[in-house]
């Protein structure tokens, strides 16, 4: 078991990881684009009814605008959250692991870039949201949607008890029916 857990990640799960955080990121700065192109600060536009919003802010702080003044540090998090997943990504061996470090890693990247290159500042950037659900007391973007569906993921991943590398728990049943499957796999006449 610890052999396969310091295996390497195969090209396809790494190409996974890959495509789906650029996918994640891509469709987050698209969106942020058309929106700070289109709309006016604070503009409310119904999307469908009083179900989802569009509304353009800035946002210097995280979830909720909190912390507002530490922005800085949130790009300094943001950044180890990046550097963690790439170091990481060569133990992942299970494609729904690679889905939630891609949409983890484009969610981040996503928000990072806000922070990096957009006003006020390098590193103390604020972070466009647009999506609003008038029911939640947030407005939110793509990238936080692609984070908040990973931890989803992450959870179902491991509540199942799902590895790393695609394997399960043995079960207190399944010893009965792998000696089953390893007895009818002997040849007739060979000894078990």
């Amino acid at each position: 078991m610890e052999a396969r857990t310091a295996a390497k990640a195969s090209p396809r799960v790494l190409i996974v990881l890959v495509l789906v955080a650029i996918a994640a990121f891509i469709l987050d700065q698209g969106s942020k684009y058309l929106v700070v192109t289109t709309l006016k600060p604070d503009e409310v536009v119904p999307v469908l009814g009083d179900l989802l919003q569009f509304q353009f802010v800035k946002n210097p702080g995280a979830a909720f605008s909190i912390g507002n003044a530490y922005t800085w540090i949130f790009s300094i998090l943001a950044s180890a959250v990046t550097v963690f997943i790439v170091w990481f990504a060569r133990r992942i061996r299970s494609l729904g692991w690679a889905i939630v470090f891609g949409l983890l890693l484009g969610g981040v990247l996503g928000n990072l870039t806000d922070r990096l290159f957009r006003e006020p500042g390098f590193g103390v950037g604020h972070v466009v949201d647009f999506l609003r659900i008038p029911l939640l007391p947030a407005i939110f973007n793509i990238a936080d949607t692609a984070i908040v569906v990973s931890m989803g993921l992450f959870l179902i991943l491991t509540l199942r008890g799902i590895g790393l590398d695609g394997s399960r728990p043995v079960r207190p049943g399944d010893e009965e029916s792998d000696e089953l499957r390893e007895s009818s796999a002997t040849a007739p006449g060979e000894a078990s």
